[in-house]
């Protein structure tokens, strides 16, 4: 049986609520899905199916287009946080292992809110005496118990799709900080340039960066090959990358001939 067969057909007896999460789990497991596709696997209407994807879509967890749906972002939008967790994890968790090795016991490390560094928060305590500086409510769950880390929680604007603070509360508290790294992710990699699809995002980010005196940039390599609304950096801005061993010939070339410092890291 498929992992996509896993997924009980129908759910329409089980109410709206149940079956949107069956329906989510299924399009989590698919990528993409048609209307018609799930109207019928889950024995509903194409006008349920329509009303269900619009629930979904509100939540930030999914994209409608053409007809259908999908999980994947695209260059104007960002999945929700707690869809964006549960993809790519055993990647995220390599990327945040390898970053790990970058940062030493006494040090101020700045944070994101990319699931990727939530990852890496989740490792910290073991380079205790850390300072952790972050926007990321998610970080700040996983640090809070710590002892040995002193966290710096910064304010601003809660996001709930974003499960962070943004706006310029946050961006001034950053321009009174300065961190030894700050470990970043993007949500899409074009030739050597590093995109983010929401523009408060993307300042913060900003931000974050001018605060620091080293920059690490984790990203899994699906995200090579595509763009999105708003320009975060060049990659040689970060003192180093890190990519999961996923990458392909053809992009690791690119970032060969411009000489950034990356490495590939095996899963």
């Amino acid at each position: 049986m498929s992992s996509l067969e896993a997924v009980p057909p129908r759910t329409a007896t089980r109410g709206a609520t149940a079956r949107r999460q069956a329906m989510l789990d299924y399009i989590i497991q698919a990528g993409s899905a048609q209307v018609d596709e799930l109207a019928e696997r889950f024995g509903v209407s194409r006008m349920t199916v329509h009303r269900d994807l619009d629930g979904l879509s509100d939540q930030g967890m999914v994209n409608k287009q053409h007809g259908g749906v999908t999980t994947r972002s695209s260059s104007v939008f960002e999945s929700n946080f707690a869809l964006r967790s549960h993809i790519a994890t055993r990647e995220k968790q390599a990327l945040a292992r390898a970053a790990l090795e970058e940062i030493a016991s006494g040090e101020a490390v700045m944070l994101d809110d990319s699931t990727t560094a939530a990852e890496l928060a989740s490792l910290l305590p073991s380079r205790e005496p850390l300072t952790v500086i972050t926007n990321s409510l998610e970080s700040i769950e996983r640090l809070k118990a710590a002892s040995g880390i002193k966290l710096i929680t910064l304010g601003g604007d809660y996001q709930p799709r974003f499960n962070a603070t943004f706006g310029l509360l946050c961006e001034q508290t950053l321009a009174n900080l300065r961190a030894n790294v700050a470990v970043l992710s993007a949500s899409a990699i074009l030739g050597t340039t590093a995109y983010v699809q929401d523009p408060a995002v993307t300042q913060i980010k900003r931000a974050q960066m001018a605060a620091a005196e080293r920059r690490i940039l984790l990203v899994h390599s699906a995200k090579f090959g595509h763009g999105a609304l708003h320009r975060l950096a060049d990659l040689g801005e970060f003192d180093l990358v890190l990519i999961d061993a996923g990458l392909t010939d053809e992009h690791r070339q690119v970032l060969d001939d411009a000489e950034i410092r990356y490495r590939l890291i095996a899963i």
